[in-house]
């Protein structure tokens, strides 16, 4: 590939987070769980609207998690990474379209498009990250991993100022409309910027073993995903590594998800938790490419460090919250450090698994994402409910930052990277004995 293919074929990977955030911000995080509670679940009783929304993304996060690391070694076996991630991307897109034929009452009907959807959202991602280490050269992971979070923050806070002004500024009779419409521009824009990525990225070379030729590729992943579990040992520093990542990204979910009801549980208004959201996003962008620039000088491990450092102070200074600028300046806090944590978990992850895996990799890469969304608001509210004060659920964070980081210092890069390069080359070598 010469160098305008190369950066073509960056610039349309990192246009799929521009695309898919916007579900993340729409539908996830701000209008639907609104929508939900207020009008699809408007005729439930008591705090049924609530308890069924949470049974929704649980079973959501759950298939995806069961799914990611069987869908993935499947990918890499049929050397179709674009073409699942074009499955999954349509079946998002198709179930949020759908979304805006739920009215008053149809709580059932919005769970299950918004599960698909959810599905279709978490699956793309998994084969959208597993292209990241064929995307980019080893010197320039760190960055292109951060200019996607980048990218995805603009993209999906543009959309989302966009949505939340018509909802806003429509008279109340058009309210319902300019929501439902709403969720249409999500699946229009999500399908929309993905053809750059469909149409400029390669898919990756195949790579069959002895003895798999012809053979039904469900049985052949489940042999390669045995195998792997085998030999876990193998890959000592990527194991640690994951876990690690389970314990911080479990502490910094749960504060992007319990931040807004936590907000006004303790009077906050409405109009700084949505607006604290928005600046988030923007906020976002630069500090995304900072933590990119900053891997390049310092190191990945380094800058992962300081971000949790900073997590960590956001904990401790959530439980003296009490006015509302307190929220907006810890909501510009987690601003500075969350696209970048997560970029360069991502980037340092890419580095340490084989090419060749790369799919059934970042498939337990997502199963580790998805159930990092439990234990912490699990903790959170036990400690909240029999402590009396949720400020002491904020603190307990804390020991989710502190056990990730004790973890991290375990995982030596350099040797995680040469375990990964050796296996690729065996697989290589195989893949040519066997044709």
């Amino acid at each position: 590939m010469d160098e305008k293919q190369h950066k073509r074929a960056i610039r349309a990977w990192t246009m799929y987070d521009w695309a898919n955030s916007a579900f993340a911000t729409t539908i996830m995080a701000a209008v639907l769980p609104v929508y939900y509670a207020s009008v699809a679940a408007a005729n439930l009783p008591g705090n049924l609207a609530t308890v069924y929304w949470a049974y929704t993304t649980s079973i959501s996060l759950l298939i995806a998690a069961i799914l990611s690391p069987i869908l993935g070694a499947v990918a890499d076996f049929s050397g179709a990474k674009k073409r699942f991630l074009t499955i999954f991307m349509l079946l998002g897109v198709t179930a949020t379209a759908l979304l805006y034929f739920v009215r008053t009452g149809d709580w059932l009907m919005a769970s299950i498009f918004f599960i698909l959807g959810d599905l279709g959202f978490a699956g793309s991602l998994v084969f959208y990250d597993s292209l990241l280490p064929h995307v980019a050269g080893p010197d320039e992971i760190d960055q292109v991993s951060s200019r996607g979070y980048a990218i995805g923050y603009l993209g999906g806070g543009l959309l989302l100022a966009i949505n939340l002004a018509m909802i806003m500024l429509a008279p109340q009779e058009l309210t319902g409309l300019m929501t439902r419409l709403s969720f249409l521009s999500v699946a229009l824009w999500w399908f929309v910027f993905s053809i750059p990525l469909l149409k400029w990225v390669s898919e990756p070379p195949r790579r069959i073993m002895p003895g798999e030729s012809g053979r039904n590729p469900i049985a052949v992943s489940f042999k390669r995903l045995g195998h792997t579990f085998r030999e876990i040992t193998r890959y000592r520093d990527l194991f640690i590594f994951l876990v690690a990542f389970w314990f911080y990204n479990d502490g910094i979910g749960t504060i992007i998800k319990m931040a807004t009801i936590y907000g006004a549980e303790i009077g906050i208004g409405q109009t700084t938790l949505i607006g604290t959201l928005l600046m988030v996003q923007f906020v976002g962008i630069p500090f995304a490419f900072l933590f990119g620039w900053l891997a390049k000088k310092i190191g990945t491990k380094k800058s992962i460090y300081l971000s949790l450092l900073v997590y960590t102070g956001i904990a401790i200074a959530g439980y003296f919250m009490q006015k509302e600028w307190h929220f907006w300046a810890l909501g510009f806090a987690v601003a500075t450090v969350q696209g970048g944590s997560q970029a360069l978990s991502r980037s340092l992850f890419g580095r340490m698994v084989p090419k060749s895996k790369s799919a059934e990799f970042f498939g337990f890469f997502s199963v580790s994402e998805k159930f990092a969304g439990i234990a912490g608001p699990l903790i959170f509210g036990l400690v909240s409910q029999f402590m009396g004060s949720s400020r002491l659920g904020i603190i307990s964070l804390i020991l989710f930052f502190i056990i990730g980081a004790s973890l991290l210092t375990f995982v030596n890069e350099k040797e995680g990277i040469r375990v990964a390069e050796k296996e690729e080359k065996e697989l290589i070598e195989a893949a040519v004995s066997a044709d």
